[in-house]
């Protein structure tokens, strides 16, 4: 920090910023000259998980490249500062630091206003169909992302590239195996019904309630964040991912999070029409995308199970995961028979 001019005093106030289950991220305050008294500045800190895996600096060095193209954009997410492509500055783990966010993720609970007003929830969801839908219209090339992911046959590529990811976690000591559903029925639902095209854009890649943050003040989007898994595809993938994750009458909530629970909010058609008024994009194939955000999202959190398996990850998330897992291998099953 001080080489690239980021303060010259101690290091303070450092907090754990919760709210994910991988990575780990930190608040701080560097203070400026004559021991703070010339001011002083907040910054969060973020970097791969303490267990570093093979594409951990990799997918954190992504993360930089997609806020620093975000940057000027109508896309809210928390400012790039700075980044360390080396590993030996922290252990192996390359990280990066990043301007605060005046917000609040919904994933570690809610405030009195939201907690107590149901418009406000309801807003919520509809804000965030918003920002999904930005993130889409935008020109990927134009930001500087023309080489970023590989959109030619995405599609195509999807069904067969999580059913080898879910088949690797065999590999994993002390894992049963995948007791999550009928994973063949889902797999062959979604390659009969597949899209025959699309058109390429920034696509988040995990893109629900809890990650994103919301103004403490009101219903609005204020940062998307937790870039880890994004890529050049298609985003309509995103608003399925949305849906797929949120609150449905008489199912469980997929993942732990007040938002889903408290109840008033917006209904998926309601988010589906919002995120229309927002984009070019053909969204009569919605179903399709939101059959497989359940089956990509619940094969990559089975991951986790798998890993706690072999002491690779905290039992308990492995748990809670499994049966997120469970959740959405239903609900694929329930919009692939139309219920």
């Amino acid at each position: 920090m001080s080489q690239q001019g980021l303060g010259d005093g101690p290091i303070s106030d450092v907090t754990e910023i919760t709210g994910g289950t991988q990575n780990i991220m930190l608040r701080f305050r560097r203070s400026g000259r004559d021991g703070g008294r010339g001011g002083g500045k907040d910054y969060v800190f973020r970097r791969g998980p303490r267990h570093l895996r093979p594409v951990s600096n990799t997918v954190i060095l992504r993360e930089t490249r997609v806020l620093g193209a975000l940057a000027g954009t109508d896309v809210p997410h928390a400012a790039l500062i700075a980044v360390c492509d080396d590993p030996t500055v922290l252990g192996e783990a390359v990280f990066y630091l990043m301007e605060p966010v005046d917000g609040f993720n919904a994933g570690a609970g809610l405030p009195e206003l939201h907690a107590g007003d149901a418009q406000v929830r309801h807003d919520m969801g509809l804000s965030m169909a918003d920002a999904a839908a930005r993130l889409g219209a935008l020109d990927y090339r134009a930001v500087g992302l023309a080489d970023f992911g590989k959109p030619d046959s995405f599609l195509d590529r999807q069904v067969p590239r999580w059913l080898s990811e879910l088949e690797s976690y065999s590999g994993f000591e002390n894992y049963p195996g995948p007791d999550i559903g009928d994973v063949d029925a889902v797999a062959g639902w979604l390659r009969a019904n597949q899209p025959a095209s699309f058109e390429p854009g920034i696509m988040h890649g995990d893109y629900h309630a809890a990650n994103v943050m919301f103004s403490r003040t009101g219903s609005d989007v204020v940062a998307i964040v937790d870039w880890e898994m994004c890529t050049i595809g298609d985003p309509l993938l995103d608003l399925g991912w949305m849906l797929a994750t949120w609150y449905r009458p008489g199912h469980q909530p997929v993942l732990p999070n007040e938002l889903m629970s408290t109840g008033g909010l917006a209904r998926p058609d309601e988010l589906v029409a919002r995120y229309a008024l927002n984009t070019t994009r053909d969204l009569s194939n919605i179903d399709w995308y939101t059959v497989m955000a359940c089956f990509k999202l619940g094969i990559i959190l089975e991951g986790t199970h798998a890993r706690a398996g072999a002491g690779k990850a905290p039992k308990e998330i492995g748990d809670v995961l499994h049966m997120a897992t469970v959740r959405l291998f239903e609900r694929a099953v329930t919009i692939m028979e139309g219920r």
